[in-house]
């Protein structure tokens, strides 16, 4: 089992070989916050057991940083584990068990510290959130930042949005700042305005195929892209549904 390791005062995170995902607590006084619970009932019961081994014996509630499967499966183990437990995601994230939903922003008090939840935008999907600690100097970025792979663009992304929520994640950033991935090794802010940048880039060459009229079909292929194909195959037809198509005008005389 992966080891839950302290990556700032009582902010641990555990990386699980299934999906390569991470699990962030955050402890306080009157118990512990879980980011994310991994995919399944069982991987959430054995989350259990991490948490225990670690010596949490209370967990006060549970952040969602999107609703993908990969993240929120655990989410009923954790619940009837911890009667009371608080749920709390964004209010476009379809959540199991959800107890408490946000629109922009929501702090959690653990008792000798605050955590303070953001909905960035629209982004890897429309109700992504950032969990940020103030005092241990930690934001956990959800997949809005990929460390393990190259972001992947889901059928439920927003491409041509995506670099606007990563430039609010940066202004919760400094330097010195611990950033954890929904996937991979904890990064730096270096890591994230690098990939902001490359977000930037397919925004931007989706923007250019659709204004030169290069049809949906080809668009994949007539670009050069940041990231491989697969990953941002699916941002095509995202972008060409939200963005206008080019206009073909008469000749001026």
């Amino acid at each position: 089992m992966p080891e839950l390791v302290e990556v700032a005062d009582r902010v641990w995170v555990a990386r699980y070989a299934a999906h390569d995902v991470n699990v962030t607590v955050v402890g306080g006084e009157r118990g512990a916050l879980v980011v994310d619970t991994r995919e399944s009932e069982q991987a959430g019961r054995e989350l259990l057991e991490d948490l225990r081994r670690l010596g949490l014996v209370t967990v006060t509630a549970v952040a969602c940083t999107h609703d993908h499967f990969d993240h929120v499966g655990g989410n009923g183990a954790l619940a009837a584990a911890y009667p009371g437990l608080e749920v709390v995601a964004h209010e476009d994230a379809a959540v199991p068990g959800v107890t408490r939903t946000f629109s922009s922003v929501h702090v959690l008090d653990l008792g000798d510290r605050a955590v303070e939840l953001f909905h960035p935008g629209r982004a890897h999907t429309s109700g992504d959130l950032v969990v940020r600690v103030p005092d241990a100097d930690v934001l956990v970025a959800g997949d809005l930042v990929e460390e393990a792979t190259p972001p992947w663009y889901g059928e439920d992304s927003w491409p041509m949005e995506w670099p606007v929520a990563l430039d609010l994640v940066l202004g919760l950033v400094s330097p010195g700042t611990v950033v954890v991935p929904g996937h991979g090794a904890p990064v730096d802010r270096d890591f994230v305005e690098r990939q902001r940048a490359d977000v930037g880039t397919v925004a931007e060459t989706l923007r250019d195929l659709v204004g030169r009229g290069v049809p949906e079909a080809d668009a994949l292929a007539a670009a050069t892209w940041p990231f491989p194909p697969e990953h941002v195959a699916a941002a095509v037809p995202r972008a060409y549904a939200q963005l206008p198509r080019a206009q073909k005008l008469l000749p001026l005389v």
